[in-house]
């Protein structure tokens, strides 16, 4: 299976009284979410699951992608590493599975998956993505990072 962590791209500060869920993408973030969906689009298999956090900066961000998604109430802002994992169906799922959210439960998902015993929280870069691929091979799961990309390179 084939898991890809995309935090959304980079958004305005809230405006004083506006919820954390209506923050939108700046032009800053529009052209970094355009540039990873370009790259993505090439890269995607057909069949990719794609769950994206209902918050409005993230539905942006996928918007970018022009495939059909699904809106998951389970990767929402405040959610964990494990509401994720647990959304993705991982490591069971049979088609690779994009999701869309948010710091710091990416970073998180990151650091669990791949043993990272960090002693401060790891960052994890607006508009970036980390794909992360695991597969059964002799009876044992190995898991395997298979690429980390930042926006700006793409762009």
């Amino acid at each position: 299976m084939d898991l890809l962590l995309w935090r959304h791209a980079h958004a305005h500060d809230a405006l004083p009284g506006q919820p954390d869920m209506d923050r939108a993408l700046s032009g800053r973030g529009e052209k970094q979410a355009w540039a990873m969906a370009r790259w993505l689009n090439e890269r995607l298999p057909a069949d990719t699951v794609i769950l994206c956090s209902p918050a409005k900066r993230t539905l942006q961000t996928v918007a970018f992608l022009n495939r059909a998604y699904k809106v998951c109430d389970d990767i929402a802002p405040d959610a964990d590493a494990s509401a994720l994992l647990n959304a993705a169906n991982w490591p069971q799922a049979k088609h690779a599975v994009l999701v869309v959210a948010h710091q710091p439960f990416l970073a998180e998902t990151v650091a669990r998956l791949l043993y990272l015993n960090s002693p401060a929280p790891m960052s994890f870069r607006k508009g970036g993505l980390w794909w992360i691929r695991h597969q059964k091979k002799e009876g044992f799961s190995d898991v395997q990072l298979v690429c980390v990309q930042n926006p700006e390179l793409v762009i």
